[in-house]
């Protein structure tokens, strides 16, 4: 291999130099741009899911909006001064709603999956969930948490969720079933199309608080507990900092333990 002359050796290196300072500079004129964007328009955009019951819940019947979520992103909003706007999402909208600037930060107990974090920045977690069965009272199949993953045993997920790729690689024996909108999980069960449906905490809550039919399955130990946090977009440290100051402060103060409360969520909550 020939020798490479010294004056072609620095000037690459000057060149190199060059080239990351440029792109060090870039990255330092990006951070800050959400929040220097927020200024001049006066307003907060947060992503949700109106379906997601005790955390970002529109009911049906009143179409008002309700959970610990939507408290949460008012008390964001008033404290920076903002008008507080709303966007629906979901989760498998979830990327491509925060990365294209629908919304400023998803607000919606949004769990840290390292496929998410690869395209997304996260705040320090506030809640932190297991994944629990839900069947009908009536069912034969599913009467415990070890009847699940057995031969016959159809199993629901809903797409986009954590529980997709969990249950994926946890069911050896039970058949997996990928529920998609317009479909639901509880119309499924309901149906007697699926034995089961894999959920979290804040979603187990709105059958067991609004069906008399429906029954809990709980992990006989801790099966898969994961962090949620809220979601924002990535290389804009100063935006993520503030994020995370309104994460630590509402643990400091207690806004975050009183709405989990006011939710039924306060076993969940992370300090």
């Amino acid at each position: 291999m020939s020798k490479i002359p010294y004056r072609t050796w620095a000037g690459l290196l000057g060149a190199s130099l060059l080239c990351l300072g440029g792109v060090q500079a870039a990255m330092a004129a990006r951070g800050g741009e959400t929040l220097k964007r927020l200024r001049a328009s006066g307003e907060l955009k947060v992503c949700i899911w109106p379906d997601y019951y005790g955390i970002t819940y529109r009911n049906p019947r009143t179409q008002q909006l309700s959970g610990i979520d939507i408290e949460l992103s008012a008390e964001l909003a008033r404290e920076l001064k903002l008008k507080l706007s709303y966007v629906e999402s979901s989760f498998t909208q979830l990327v491509e709603d925060v990365t294209s600037q629908r919304c400023d930060v998803a607000m919606f107990a949004v769990g840290v999956l390292p496929q998410r974090q690869a395209r997304l920045a996260f705040t320090k977690p506030y809640l932190q969930s297991d994944i629990y069965g839900v069947t009908t009272r009536s069912n034969r199949m599913v009467r415990e948490w070890a009847d699940i993953d057995k031969p016959g045993v159809m199993v629901a997920v809903q797409a986009g969720t954590f529980m997709e790729p969990v249950m994926g690689q946890a069911l050896k024996q039970a058949q997996m079933v990928v529920v998609r909108p317009p479909d639901t999980r509880e119309r499924e069960l309901e149906a007697g199309r699926v034995d089961v449906f894999m959920t979290d905490y804040p979603y187990s809550r709105r059958l067991l608080d609004n069906a008399d039919w429906a029954r809990l399955v709980s992990p006989a130990q801790p099966f898969h507990v994961l962090p949620y946090a809220y979601a924002t977009r990535l290389n804009d440290p100063d935006w993520l900092a503030r994020l995370d100051e309104f994460v630590a402060a509402i643990k400091r103060d207690g806004r975050l333990k009183a709405a989990a409360a006011r939710y039924g969520l306060s076993p969940i909550v992370v300090n």
